[in-house]
């Protein structure tokens, strides 16, 4: 190849991957069964496992960090930024292409490395989406790499070989015909030859390397015996070298001197001196040579990505990815040394080729042109076929990829290597790759900054599982290697760069969003893990305040069938804060086989999904509800977030209805999710909750079909207040909308407003009529956050005020609507009088505690009030909860005093709160 092919300029790494001979499902099924590996091995494929070191990584890594550049480009850069400036950009270089070593040693060394190279570390490390997406700018990236070569070495035999467009033949063996149409030609053929061997499989891939790496050694070692037998001579310049630079078509020199080594010629080598390339006509900077200078550096995955064809890749791909980069880096420091102290500047500038002038035998310089750029064409092309194997195998793509999961009877997987060769034939057809060259360095630097952040998410999830036994590596090598990656991506072209990383999160979006749930772990929940963690140290109950308050919320379940709008709402109250399912099943753990709750958790969790709220799910085991209640309270949630409100579905004879299959009752999906064919999220597992069995579903529930009896219930109520906990009771949402959509189907009605009704007194203390102590506030607390939910910013709050003949309403109003001033509530205050309600208390004496001495006269007649006050009716109450009596055998009475009092009220929440949530300060 001549020096007039710029699109050279740029390296492109090979990847190389034998694949495996099973499903994906096979595979994940093996992950669990297999502790040797991550999947379980058939016989034919350990038998493709035959590579060593040298052979699988060694070789392939060194021919595709070498290519054209060693030929073609080192005297480039030592003439444009001198010696002193070269070994900088060389050192620069290297650091950041050692950081990636780096990562990929650690990857490769914990635990079992499958086929897939990059991306099978990649994806496994940081989950399908970072996985899918990198591989496929990985495989395209390999596409446009064989084509870039096939195109490159179809330039470079014309150079030597071809007819000159003028027809001029200067030399005897210029007999090919040019043009495009021959080029093309030219370039299928090319390509038909890669496809050939890599249809034959890896084997002979790496035996053709193999002799291609010997061709290139010798090269090699005539270059370097070049500079000490070849005497001093002049050099003559390609013609279009000597054109003036002014453009005045005039000539500049049109010879320069092959000096042997002189201290002089050394001494005018050392510092930088751009100029224009004579190819391109583009003045040079140092951050032009330097790109082109890093695709010489790029390449060091090719090993790596032999990991299906590698006897032991945990031991070869360290070894032999460590010891190419070592070697190459003294290959290339020594020629710039050589061809400094024996070349002049003007040679170095002018003639990119000037290598095969001053060689022993100068063919030998065009025939490692052209077989380190067959070598690149070759392993692009095998590489791209391994990794749409490797993304069709794992089905990111659902069936676009499947014809792609084919193989022969050997393993090859001949339709990826066709698939491959016909986009590479297509990519043949632009003609010139010189357009998107940098974008495919671009591409792999990408690939590289993915597998050191892959290295640092492992590094800081703190996983006990991830032990590399290669240890040369910390978080601080990760961040820096993707740094690295991302200044020489910008560096290169920050066009390019900016719309790779576009695509690759645009690419990581689509497969977040269509592709199923893999089996392969997600870095991300270990990193949220480690983290979560570390917060949840660091906040300390200690320094809790009342400014910072916020509700959260534990809500008890017995079938979320008969549930739902409950469930709903409750996550609109929550406030962002702590929301836990709760749900006991009764029973004796030490009678049973195994725990019961382990095979319910996925229904519950499907449940949460389903129903798009933020909650946790706890399950317990316990011989009685109320025990069961107390467990729950005690052990849920950690550290500073623990539940402080119980919420109790209410207890009354109401038939609860199976909201999960009746789409009329609330915002569900219209199926029943019962069924074992229905399947949520994809590969979610279906809901198993047991069916209705009438009234008896409320708070708890035995197998033998034993009943919650009033009197635990109300049991289960004083215990929690006794724990400090606020307890809400709510009544009348079998058949409530879910809250977002309720506003907005109320909404859009003419004139239609939806209300939230507060009634912060004490109703079945007619003798009291206090707005102002703990559980008033908290009434008023809890309307506001819920009326600060998205869903319910345009409801109003509605606040209805009892007074007694004798008292100013006037004043008791203003009082009120002062606090709620304080307070930045905002809420209508309604005054209601209530004489005839509370004539009908027949004693105001005795223990106020007493609640049995209330009449059902009386409770029938304040129900009917608040009903009366309700035009129209609101989407909520919010009521007032008093204590259950210190009397054990009064619980009976106090639970029919609530039911009484909450009759036909729709949608009602009975709140007593026991601790400060309001303050006026700042």
């Amino acid at each position: 190849m001549t020096e007039r092919t710029p699109l050279l300029n740029y390296r492109l790494s090979a990847s190389v991957n034998e694949s495996e001979r099973q499903s994906p499902q096979a595979g994940h099924a093996a992950e669990q069964q297999h502790p040797r590996g991550p999947r379980h091995r058939s016989d034919n494929e350990g038998q493709s496992r035959k590579l060593s070191t040298f052979f699988g990584v060694v070789i392939p890594t060194l021919l595709s960090m070498f290519s054209v550049v060693v030929f073609l480009r080192i005297g480039f850069v030592v003439g444009q930024c001198g010696l002193y400036q070269t070994f900088g950009m060389f050192l620069v270089a290297y650091v950041i292409i050692s950081l990636t070593v780096l990562s990929i040693c650690a990857i490769s060394t914990n635990g079992a490395l499958d086929a897939g190279g990059a991306y099978y570390m990649i994806s496994r490390a940081l989950g399908p989406e970072f996985g899918g997406s990198i591989g496929l700018m990985f495989f395209l990236a390999n596409i446009c790499g064989s084509a870039l070569y096939v195109l490159g070495l179809v330039e470079a035999v014309l150079a030597t070989f071809g007819i000159p467009e003028d027809g001029i033949i200067t030399n005897h063996y210029q007999v090919l015909n040019s043009g495009y149409w021959w080029a093309l030609l030219y370039g299928t053929g090319i390509a038909l030859l890669c496809l050939v061997v890599c249809l034959v499989g890896a084997n002979i891939y790496a035996k053709a390397t193999f002799l291609i790496f010997i061709v290139v050694m010798v090269v090699l070692l005539t270059i370097f015996i070049s500079f000490f037998a070849v005497t001093p001579r002049v050099v003559q310049l390609p013609a279009e070298a000597t054109l003036n630079p002014s453009g005045n078509g005039t000539l500049g020199p049109i010879t320069a001197n092959f000096t042997g080594f002189k201290l002089d010629t050394l001494m005018g080598n050392l510092w930088a001196d751009y100029t224009r390339d004579y190819t391109t006509g583009t003045m040079m900077t140092f951050a032009t040579v330097f790109a082109v200078m890093f695709n010489g550096c790029t390449g060091i995955m090719a090993g790596s990505n032999m990991s299906g064809d590698l006897k032991n890749p945990s031991y070869s791909i360290p070894r032999g990815t460590i010891t190419a980069v070592i070697f190459t880096f003294i290959i290339y420091n020594l020629l710039c040394v050589l061809e400094a102290c024996s070349c002049d500047r003007l040679l170095l500038q002018k003639d990119y080729s000037f290598l095969r002038d001053i060689n022993i035998w100068g063919p030998f310089v065009t025939i490692g042109v052209y077989l380190s750029t067959l070598s690149a064409a070759m392993s692009n092309m095998i590489g791209a076929s391994r990794i749409l194997y490797a993304l069709a195998r794992d089905d990111l793509f659902g069936k676009v990829l499947s014809p792609a999961k084919k193989t022969s009877h050997s393993g090859n997987p001949w339709m990826s290597v066709l698939l491959s060769w016909f986009l590479v034939q297509l990519v043949l057809f632009s003609g010139k790759l010189n357009t998107i060259a940098s974008i495919v360095t671009i591409f792999f630097l990408l690939v590289y900054a993915a597998v050191d952040l892959a290295c640092l998410a492992l590094e800081w999830a703190s996983a006990p599982n991830f032990r590399p036994t290669f240890r040369y590596f910390t978080w601080h090598t990760c961040v820096l290697g993707i740094v690295g990656c991302a200044v020489m991506m910008f560096l290169i072209n920050p066009i390019y760069a900016s719309a790779s990383i576009a695509f690759m999160l645009l690419l990581l979006l689509l497969i977040h969003y269509l592709s199923p749930t893999s089996s392969w772990g997600y870095i991300s929940q270990a990193l949220i893990f480690h983290q979560v963690r570390k917060y949840l140290l660091m906040l300390d109950v200690r320094k809790d305040h009342v400014k910072f308050w916020r509700p959260q919320i534990l809500l008890m379940v017995a079938n979320p069938r008969s549930s739902v709008g409950l469930i709903t709402f409750i996550n609109d109250i929550k406030k962002s804060g702590l929301y836990v399912l709760g749900h006991i099943q009764l029973g004796d753990l030490s009678t049973l086989p195994s725990d019961p709750l382990q095979s319910q958790y996925d229904s519950w969790l499907s449940l949460v999904d389903h129903l798009n709220i933020k909650a946790f799910v706890n399950l317990t085991m316990a011989d009685s509800v109320r025990h069961g209640v107390q467990h729950l309270l005690f052990i849920s949630g950690l550290g500073g977030m623990r539940p402080n409100t119980l919420v109790l579905g209410f207890y009354d004879d109401c038939v609860p209805k199976d909201t999960l299959i009746d789409p009329t009752l609330s915002c569900s999906q219209s199926v029943d999710l019962s069924s074992p064919s229905h399947d949520i999220e994809g590969d979610s597992p279906p809901f198993h909750f047991a069916p209705l069995r009438g009234t008896s579903d409320k708070l708890g529930q035995s197998a033998d079909g034993k009943a919650l009896s009033p009197q635990e219930y109300v049991a289960i109520i004083a215990d929690a207040m006794k724990m400090c906990k606020n307890v809400v009771l709510a009544r009348g949402f079998n058949e409530f909308v879910r809250a977002e959509a309720l506003p907005a189907q109320l909404f859009s009605q003419a004139k239609s407003v939806v209300f939230i009704d507060v009634w912060p007194v004490n109703l079945l203390r007619p003798d009291s009529c206090s707005y102002v102590d703990t559980c008033s506030l908290f009434l008023l607390q809890l309307a506001c956050v819920l009326n600060m939910v998205r869903a319910w910013r345009k409801a109003t709050i509605r606040l209805f005020l009892c007074v007694e003949e004798g008292r100013s309403v006037q004043g008791a109003e203003q009082k009120l609507g002062h606090l709620l001033k304080e307070l930045r509530i905002k809420a209508q205050v309604y005054p209601v009088p209530w004489d005839q309600q509370a004539a009908l208390h027949w004693q105001r004496q005795g223990d106020f505690n007493n609640t049995s001495r209330l009449s059902d006269e009386y409770l029938t007649a304040v129900n009917q009030l608040v009903l009366d006050q309700a035009r129209p009716p609101p989407a909520v109450r919010f009521l007032y909860l008093p204590r259950p009596p210190a009397d054990t055998r009064r619980y009976a009475s106090y639970l029919h005093q609530l039911e009484l009092l909450t009759r036909d009220l729709g949608p009602t929440l009975l709140i007593h709160g026991v601790t400060p949530v309001i303050t006026t300060d700042l």
